[in-house]
């Protein structure tokens, strides 16, 4: 029994959106996914986190779905911002009882535990987004969506799935960076002590922040970083 995480799969066995276009790091990588994700176990549990599908729809991601919901492992969804088939929590719920898929749930206003562990988290922001208008609208709905993945975790210890990159080399989000810090001051013991995010690829991955900052440790789990290997978090 083991927690795991990797983002970014950008499965395509339905929409044509072959991620090989981007280099050879991503030559076969649907089946280097499936062999890796082979290796995990039903006792296991593994974070996507973020940008799992590039189906327009639930209809169009099935595929992916399935795909994903044939390796016994339990897996929680993050959103991302190419998950263009996300919908409302119930909408998805249903669409996958309807399939049969009992293996996928979804990490969204809410918190799961892994033994001692919170499993805390949603989309975030990035400095690419418009954060005036509309864009303001949908930053601030993320802030309160992650706090409350991390109230409805109670007094446990956190750990953070965000898509969007929180910090990196020259940028940070100082709201959500202010949040998690916010955490570890008011609850101490039971702070959030790691913070996973993916959304970087190829040459930006030198940009990524690993390690502690703060308080917290930050790791990048793309999947073209990983090599399409789930990082291991705890056994």
């Amino acid at each position: 029994m083991a927690l795991y995480a990797i983002g970014d799969l950008h499965l395509s066995l339905t929409a044509d959106k072959p991620m090989e276009v981007f280099g050879p790091a991503w030559e076969n990588y649907t089946e280097r996914i499936g062999d890796a994700l082979s290796r995990l176990t039903a006792g296991d549990v593994l974070v996507l986190a973020g940008d799992t599908s590039w189906g327009i729809d639930l209809n169009e991601a099935e595929a992916d779905f399935r795909f994903l919901d044939q390796f016994p492992c339990k897996k929680y969804l993050v959103k991302g911002n190419h998950d263009y088939w996300w919908s409302t929590v119930s909408k998805m719920k249903a669409f996958f009882q309807d399939k049969g898929f009992a293996n996928l749930d979804f990490l969204h206003n809410n918190c799961h535990v892994y033994g001692g562990y919170a499993l805390c988290g949603t989309r975030g922001w990035f400095y690419e987004e418009d954060r005036e208008g509309h864009g303001a609208k949908i930053f601030n709905r993320e802030l309160i969506r992650l706090e409350a993945s991390l109230k409805a975790a109670g007094e446990r210890e956190k750990y953070c799935f965000l898509h969007y990159p929180p910090l990196y080399q020259g940028y940070e989000c100082p709201e959500i960076l202010k949040l998690l810090d916010r955490y570890n001051v008011v609850l101490e013991r039971y702070q959030v002590s790691r913070c996973f995010y993916g959304h970087l690829h190829g040459g930006s991955h030198r940009l990524a922040i690993s390690g502690r900052q703060g308080g917290v440790e930050y790791d990048l789990v793309s999947a073209d970083y990983l090599g399409f290997q789930p990082k291991k978090i705890l056994d």
